[in-house]
């Protein structure tokens, strides 16, 4: 199998696709860059046909700690299980690949992706579900319809397709400060109502106490329990 690489430009940011470098006993597998993001998205299938009545397909995205740099220690030197991101991540793969499959097809597949190395920046989820239809739709297995996928975010009033991490993060602390601003001015217009309505808050709960004796009775009895 021969090197391939392709680059796309998506909106200022350059998607990069590499095949026949990785993973080549695999039925197909890419890996896809963005920046200094990679993974590794591969798709194998069974020969053989199962007996079920349904599509027998298995989607799994992990995302593992050296791909940052870090290496689990302490007492616990494994990895622990999908976080809730993983999860999502591959739910949100399967449920786009599993209704392009053909009726009737009933062989084992699997789609496996692995984050080999992430920047902090870029969202290795959205590249592994493009890579995921890249795997199948470059395999042997009857996958025809081939799709893409981002992520859009509002930044500064404009409409930017895979925001980095900075952007949003940048995005939500202006956001933050500005539903501060406004909470500090609804407190100091409305100091006045809510004393007032503490105040008649903590009258009805005196009357309550007094008007019901069942809670002059028993907390006696249980100071005497207590001490003895």
């Amino acid at each position: 199998m021969t090197l391939v690489r392709e680059s796309i430009d998506l909106g200022g940011i350059t998607l990069e696709f590499e095949m026949g470098k990785v993973a080549r006993q695999a039925d197909g597998a890419v890996v896809v860059s963005c920046g200094d993001t990679k993974v590794l998205v591969t798709a194998v299938m069974q020969r053989e046909p199962k007996e079920a009545s349904f599509l027998p397909l298995t989607v799994d995205y992990r995302e593992w700690t050296y791909a940052g740099g870090r290496i689990p220690g302490g007492f616990f030197k494994r990895e622990g299980r999908p976080t809730e991101k993983e999860i999502l991540t591959s739910r949100m793969i399967d449920r786009s690949i599993r209704p392009l499959f053909p009726a009737g097809y009933r062989h084992e597949t699997q789609v496996i992706g692995m984050v080999m190395s992430a920047d902090g920046e870029n969202d290795p989820g959205v590249l592994a579900k493009v890579g995921a239809s890249f795997a199948l739709y470059l395999s042997k297995i009857p996958f025809d319809t081939p799709f893409g996928a981002f992520r859009v975010g509002l930044v500064d009033g404009e409409y930017v397709l895979n925001p980095t991490t900075s952007q949003l993060c940048r995005r939500a602390s202006s956001s933050g400060s500005r539903r501060w601003r406004a909470r500090g001015s609804r407190r100091r217009s409305g100091s006045t109502t809510r004393s007032s309505a503490g105040t008649r808050s903590r009258r009805s709960s005196a009357t309550w106490s007094q008007s019901w004796p069942t809670t002059r009775s028993w907390r006696p009895t249980l100071a005497r329990r207590s001490r003895s």
